[in-house]
């Protein structure tokens, strides 16, 4: 938390994505923090320290996003990670995201309450 906000730390590729993602977070009071490539998401992290990450399965390389939720699960990362996907349904097909200890999951395009209302619940309650 900073100055009384939570911080999330958004980590895609698309910059038009990451400006939408701005917009919907800064306008439910949130504080807005990201990274273009899961390097970059892993630097981010360790500066600004955010409250909740949601990054995109698919960056740079296919699988990027699966890389750096490993990646911070190996450094005992505890804060939620949420995983954002174009790929549908089939999602669960390619890997077993359960074991990755996600705290969830958004579809492409992302429905602007829903992430609302979800991270609300789990950050907003604990406050």
């Amino acid at each position: 938390m900073k100055n009384g906000k939570h911080v999330i730390l958004c980590v895609d590729d698309d910059s038009d994505f990451l400006e939408s993602l701005k917009l919907i977070l800064e306008g439910a009071d949130y504080l807005f923090e990201s990274a273009n490539s899961a390097e970059d998401g892993l630097r981010r992290f360790a500066e600004v320290n955010p409250d909740l990450v949601i990054v995109d399965l698919m960056m740079e390389e296919v699988d990027a996003g699966v890389s750096f939720v490993k990646e911070m699960k190996l450094r005992k990362v505890d804060k939620p990670i949420y995983m954002l996907s174009s790929v549908g349904d089939n999602l669960n097909l390619s890997a077993d995201y359960s074991a990755l200890g996600l705290a969830g999951l958004f579809q492409k395009p992302i429905r602007p309450n829903n992430l609302i209302a979800t991270l609300d619940a789990r950050l907003k309650t604990r406050a």
